[in-house]
């Protein structure tokens, strides 16, 4: 009979493993199941590039439903799951909930942003973890640079221009970086404003920044931003965010326009909640075989699993893409030796190194034990995440983004109104409401006395409607 496998996530490891799978669907050994709130995969080590415009957004995201034909994908969300009994609970993005069984259960939730309960954080800061994030972002950053342009009042100019970043990892230095660089190209088109007229301050709460890589390329990163006037700040929390003005453990406030949360995640709490085993922290608690540890006809991976290192005994693997893609195409190949009852493969990971892209033409990168610095690292950055990037057609479009953005200047057009789209609409049927009424108040008008030839006042207008003239009574 054939088995139907479950995949909650399609990130790295929900599509990596599906792919991984497709021996079995071709043969009908299998059915797959992929669900997803979003229906693509994001590409998120190039987030920051689609921040700074090198990229564009669409490119660092692959369909679900065009890479992994053959199988179903679900929009939405799984909300419980019952693995003794062999179901979950799934709520599509509209319509009502329902049970989906399944044998062969695969966590790939991932993680989620973690935010602490910071007065002022969820009102004034932006997150940096998705697509959507990245575009708001870009647009903010190109919205305050107007903003401080178009205003006479020093206290606005100098709020618009102050951007702080809290977070020292891969995602808050490379954000931070592609926004100065973002920024240090328009402000060309804005008169009056200078690159050293922009504040750029980094918060991390610990003493070192990118702790996974070498420690000289930590203190080189923090040396290069500091030259490009960056105010790094580290072994600093971020204790405030009320009112949009960033308190530091220090004591330092900082009037911040822009205020960035970018201080990692937390495991998805859908393990937790269904039951499964999970540590301290709550990730899955997984064996080496990338199985859930004590369950049948469970397995997991990425992020939000916590697997064996076996190359430091003890220890359990970093929650990072390099991880992640590995996990996830082993997890395929097992999963077929699974159904297929052949024995199962250890996850073991010889350490490549890691990349971190700095913007301005600079980045960082530790390959085995070589260490590249300035514009050596960005190009091993480029050339690794290109590597990775999922689907021949996102590799090529990223590379021609790459090209144009190499010929041309950067573009500067903020596109705000597509986080709005309906704003436009909304307005226009407002204003027919109103274009109506002063239709309707022309036509009442002689009804009220008057006069044929008579003088004509204006009418006020109404919801947003051009001003109308009604005869005088």
């Amino acid at each position: 009979m054939r088995k139907h496998i479950l995949i909650v996530g399609g990130g790295y490891v929900g599509m990596y493993t599906a792919m991984g799978l497709r021996r079995l669907v071709r043969s009908g050994e299998v059915a797959v199941t992929v669900v997803d709130p979003r229906g693509y995969m994001t590409y998120q080590p190039f987030l920051a590039e689609a921040v700074g415009g090198s990229i564009e957004p669409r490119h660092v995201a692959a369909p679900l439903g065009q890479v992994l034909k053959g199988m179903r994908v679900l929009t939405g969300r799984i909300t419980r799951v019952d693995h003794d009994a062999r179901s979950a609970e799934f709520q599509p993005v509209q319509g009502p909930a329902r049970t989906i069984g399944y044998d062969i259960l695969v966590m790939a939730a991932g993680s989620i942003t973690r935010a602490l309960p910071i007065p002022g954080l969820a009102e004034h800061a932006v997150g940096f973890k998705s697509i959507g994030e990245a575009v708001h972002l870009r647009n903010r950053v190109l919205a305050q640079l107007a903003v401080a342009a178009s205003t006479d009042d020093e206290a606005v100019r100098r709020r618009a221009l102050t951007f702080v970043v809290v977070g020292g990892g891969f995602s808050g230095v490379e954000a931070l970086a592609e926004m100065q660089g973002l920024a240090d190209e328009a402000v060309r088109y804005h008169d009056g404003i200078e690159p050293a007229d922009l504040s750029w301050t980094l918060v991390e709460a610990n003493d070192r920044i990118l702790p996974e890589l070498h420690e000289d390329l930590g203190r080189w990163t923090v040396a290069a931003l500091r030259k490009r006037a960056v105010d790094v700040r580290l072994g600093t929390l971020l204790t405030s965010a009320a009112g949009g003005v960033a308190v530091l453990s220090d004591g330092t406030e900082i009037d911040a326009g822009t205020l960035v949360w970018a201080a990692g995640g937390r495991p998805s709490p859908l393990a937790a909640d269904s039951g499964l085993p999970v540590d301290r922290t709550g990730r899955i608690v997984a064996t080496e075989y990338l199985r859930v540890a004590g369950i049948d006809d469970a397995f997991a991976a990425g992020d939000g699993a916590a697997v064996p290192d076996l190359t430091r005994p003890g220890a359990f693997t970093a929650p990072n893409a390099q991880h992640a893609v590995r996990q996830a195409k082993l997890l395929g190949r097992n999963l077929v030796a699974y159904v297929r009852g052949r024995r199962l493969k250890p996850y073991r990971h010889a350490y490549l190194g890691s990349v971190a892209g700095l913007g301005h033409h600079q980045g960082v990168a530790q390959v085995y034990r070589i260490k590249l610095t300035g514009w050596l690292g960005w190009l091993a950055h480029r050339a690794y995440h290109l590597g990775w990037v999922p689907t021949a057609r996102n590799k090529a479009a990223v590379l021609a983004d790459w090209v144009l953005a190499g010929l041309f200047r950067r573009e500067t057009v903020r596109l705000e109104a597509i986080e709005h789209a309906d704003e436009d609409f909304r307005q226009a049927v407002a204003a027919s409401k109103a274009d109506e009424a002063a239709r309707r108040a022309v036509q009442e008008a002689p009804a009220t006395g008057a006069r044929p030839g008579a003088p004509v006042v204006r009418v006020a207008e109404q919801a947003g409607a051009d001003v109308r003239q009604t005869p005088a009574a």
